[in-house]
């Protein structure tokens, strides 16, 4: 019996086809993860940053720190003003008149405030509100305060609305000790050539305040 040497059977080179095939699907593969690989960096630095990234929090700080500062205390430019006068009285309360200003409508509008001083709670003297009956029914005000010109030897008293209310402050309560409390009256504006009146607060010293 004669061995054949040097000859493949059909079978036998289908086997190593499907190998040969099977070897160049793999290398193909291996190569293409490869490139695949070197795209990577690309890819990234195309992205848009992160919510919440350095960059983003960066503009965020200089934006907050260019919109915060200090607010302007309350009152606006008549805070930066010197007062008018401030009198003490001896019933632990002060008063501070800030502004005493004409207008056009032939008025005068003092403007202030009352602290009270003292080391314990107290409530505006009664005095304050004035004697008429009319205006006591409105409750505690500074009814009471009037303005003097001394050379025109005039009085000028807090006006009253057409229901007898005066145009002033009402409803003043318990101050405690420390407290303060902005207050207005108006009056009929005395003349022009009135520069100063003295005002008049029962129980406080009489003040000399300067009028525009």
């Amino acid at each position: 019996m004669r061995t054949r040497h040097g000859a493949q059977s059909p079978r036998t080179a289908r086997k190593a086809s499907a190998a040969a095939l099977a070897a160049a699907a793999l290398l193909f593969s291996l190569t293409a993860c490869g490139l695949g690989g070197t795209d990577e960096p690309d890819r990234k630095g195309s992205d848009p940053a992160p919510a919440g990234s350095s960059s983003e929090q960066s503009g965020s700080q200089d934006g907050t720190t260019g919109t915060t500062g200090e607010t302007g205390t309350p009152g606006g430019d008549g805070g930066d003003q010197a007062p008018l006068a401030t009198i003490k009285g001896s019933n632990g309360f002060e008063v501070t008149y800030a502004s005493a200003k004409r207008d056009s409508g032939g008025y005068l509008t003092l403007t202030g405030a009352i602290r009270n001083t003292g080391g314990k709670s107290q409530f505006a003297p009664t005095q304050w509100s004035g004697q008429e009956t009319e205006v006591k029914q409105t409750g505690p005000s500074l009814a009471g305060m009037t303005l003097v010109d001394k050379a025109g030897k005039k009085r000028y008293y807090v006006l009253r609305d057409t229901g007898g209310n005066p145009l002033t402050t009402t409803g003043l309560s318990t101050m405690q000790p420390g407290e303060s409390l902005d207050f207005f009256a108006q009056y009929p504006a005395p003349p022009a050539a009135t520069k100063s009146v003295e005002v008049l607060l029962p129980l406080m010293p009489t003040a000399t305040i300067g009028l525009s």
